[in-house]
C-alpha cells in the first residue's frame, strides 16, 4: 500500500490507511498508547493497542519519541463522542494502528518545537533551522510565501509576460552596492560578479523583443545587514517595451491589490477617494514626511492594515561628497526628465540637483518594497549620463561597451520595476525581519550559523584560483 498524506486520510473511515511522518506527541495511558502523527498536511490521532498489534510492534512501542519518524499502518475510524477535536483538520477521526515502525530516531532538539510561544534564541533557531522550520508558525509562512509566488506568476503570465531565468556569474559593474566577486580558475586574475540585479539582462531582453518579461529571482549586495536586508534577497523583476510610467504603476497596482484581496482578505488597505493607491511627488513627500518612504497609515498599531504609496518625480542625480561627483540616484540607465542630449547638458551644466528623473518608489507601511524606472534607451544619452557622473571613455566602454553596442540594433523604449518579494511577505504576515520570511537566512552579521559560513578554504583551492589571503588583515 502507498503511503497518503493525512490530509487525503481522513475522508477514508472504515478504510485501511498507510501514513508516514514526524511523532508530535505521545501519550502513554498503559492499555493505550496515543501518538499524534505529522506530516506536512496535519495531525492525525493514532490509538496503539499493544495486545493488539503485532510482536515487532509491541516491542518498539515504549522506544517511541517526539520527533521520531515512523509508519503506521491501520484502520481510519471515527472518534468516540466527546473525545473530538474541533479545532484540529483531523480531530473526528483517529487510526487504530494494527503495525507501526520506526524509520529513524531523533535526538531531543534543543529547543521546543510543539509551542510557537516558547521564546526561543534567534541564534539558535538558525543554528537548528530545519528544526526551526518545523514549527507551525514557520510551516505557515513559507506555505504564505509559496502561494504568493504562485499568485505573482500566474497574474503575470495572463497578462502576457514570460519568465525568463538571466545569469548568476556576470560582470562587476558600479549599479551601486559592492558586488560579490567570484574568482575565475580558467582566466587567472579575472573575476565574475554575482548581480545585485539583472538590470543589464533584462534590458537586453526588451532589445531581443521580448518586450514583457518577468522573474522572481535572487540578488546579491555586499553591504550592512539589518533586519530588511540580507546578502542575498529575492526580488519580483519586472520590464517592459513600448511603455510609460503611468501604465508600469498601474500594473503594480492592479497585481498587489489583487493579491492582497485573494490571499489576505482580512487586511485593510487604505487607498484614496476614488480607491487608488495613493500617488506623492518626492518633493511632497518630503515636505510632509521627511522621508521618501513613510509610514501613511491612520493606525500605525494596527497590523492589518496596509497603506501602500507611489512616490514618483525622483531627483536624477546626487551628490557624493566623499567622491565629489554627482552620482545617479537610482541607477545611471534611468530616464532624466529631458528633451534630448543637448538639454540634458545644458541642464547638468546649470544644476544637477534640478533635474529630475522617470523613477518612481513603491512604499508600504514606512518600507521601500519596489523601485522602478523608466530607462535611457538613447545610446548617446546614456553615454553622456555616465560621462556626467565622472566615468571616463574608455571606463564606460570597458564597464558598459556591451549595452551601448545592443543599443545600436535597434532598441525599444522600455521600463520597468523590481519589487522586493522578501520585504512584503515580512510586512503581510507580520513579522519584524525578513530572516523570519526567508528558509534559510545569513544572520544579522551576514553569517550562515548553519553552515557556518563563510568559512575558510584549502591552500589548494586557493592556489588553483590564483589568489593569496593577506592573513596579517585577517
Amino acid at each position: 500500500m502507498n503511503r497518503i498524506f493525512i490530509s487525503e486520510a481522513i475522508q477514508k473511515i472504515n478504510e485501511q490507511v498507510f501514513l508516514q511522518g514526524w511523532v508530535h506527541v505521545r501519550r502513554n495511558l498503559g492499555k493505550l498508547v496515543f501518538v499524534d502523527l505529522r506530516d506536512r498536511t496535519g495531525l492525525m490521532q493514532v490509538v496503539l493497542v499493544p495486545a493488539e498489534l503485532d510482536s515487532g510492534s509491541r516491542e518498539i512501542i515504549d522506544k517511541i519519541r517526539p520527533e521520531f519518524v515512523i509508519s503506521v499502518f491501520g484502520t481510519l475510524q471515527k472518534r468516540k463522542e466527546g473525545n473530538e477535536n474541533k479545532d484540529l483538520l483531523g480531530g473526528q477521526v483517529e487510526v487504530l494502528a494494527e503495525k507501526i515502525e520506526i524509520i529513524s530516531e531523533a535526538k531531543t532538539p534543543p529547543f521546543e518545537i510543539l509551542n510557537d510561544e516558547v521564546e526561543v534564541s534567534e541564534e539558535l533557531r538558525m543554528k537548528y533551522r530545519y528544526l526551526d522550520l518545523r514549527r507551525p508558525k514557520m510551516r505557515k509562512i513559507l506555505e504564505n510565501r509559496f502561494k504568493i509566488t504562485k499568485f505573482i506568476r500566474d497574474f503575470l503570465a495572463e497578462k502576457g509576460f514570460i519568465e525568463v531565468e538571466t545569469p548568476i556569474l556576470g560582470k562587476s559593474t558600479p549599479e551601486g552596492a559592492r558586488d560579490y566577486l567570484v574568482p575565475s580558475r580558467v582566466y587567472p586574475g579575472k573575476f565574475y560578479a554575482l548581480p545585485q540585479s539583472p538590470q543589464q539582462y533584462k534590458q537586453l531582453l526588451m532589445v531581443a523583443g521580448f518586450e514583457r518579461y518577468f522573474q522572481i529571482v535572487k540578488c546579491f549586495r555586499d553591504e550592512d545587514t539589518r533586519g530588511d536586508r540580507q546578502p542575498e534577497f529575492t526580488q519580483l523583476d519586472i520590464e517592459m517595451s513600448f511603455t510609460s510610467e503611468e501604465e508600469i504603476l498601474d500594473l503594480v497596482e492592479e497585481l498587489y491589490l489583487s493579491l492582497v484581496k485573494k490571499l489576505y482578505p482580512n487586511k485593510k488597505v487604505k487607498l484614496d477617494k476614488n480607491g487608488k493607491i495613493i500617488r506623492m511627488t518626492y518633493k511632497e513627500v518630503m515636505e510632509k514626511y521627511n522621508s521618501d518612504k513613510p509610514d501613511i497609515r491612520d493606525n500605525k498599531n494596527n497590523p492589518n492594515e496596509l497603506a501602500f504609496l507611489f512616490v514618483v518625480d525622483f531627483p536624477m542625480f546626487e551628490w557624493k561628497e566623499a567622491e565629489k561627483r554627482w552620482d545617479a540616484v537610482h541607477h545611471p540607465f534611468t530616464m532624466p526628465k529631458v528633451k534630448d542630449v543637448n538639454d540634458f547638458k545644458q541642464a547638468f551644466k546649470k544644476n544637477p540637483a534640478d533635474i529630475s528623473a522617470y523613477q518612481y518608489d513603491f512604499v508600504l507601511n514606512g518600507y521601500e518594497i519596489a523601485g522602478g524606472s523608466i530607462r535611457i534607451h538613447n545610446p548617446t544619452l546614456l553615454q553622456t549620463v555616465f560621462e556626467a557622473m565622472g566615468n571616463k571613455l574608455e571606463d564606460i566602454k570597458e564597464k558598459f561597451g556591451h549595452m551601448l553596442e545592443a543599443f545600436e540594433y535597434g532598441v525599444p523604449p522600455h521600463g520597468g520595476i523590481a519589487p522586493g518579494l522578501d520585504r512584503l511577505v515580512m510586512i503581510l504576515e507580520n513579522v519584524s525581519s525578513i530572516r523570519e520570511v526567508i528558509a534559510f537566512p545569513k544572520s544579522g552579521d551576514g553569517r550562515d550559523l548553519l553552515m557556518n559560513a563563510p568559512s575558510e578554504v584549502s591552500d589548494d583551492q586557493l592556489k588553483e584560483l590564483h589568489i593569496k589571503v593577506d592573513k596579517k588583515n585577517k
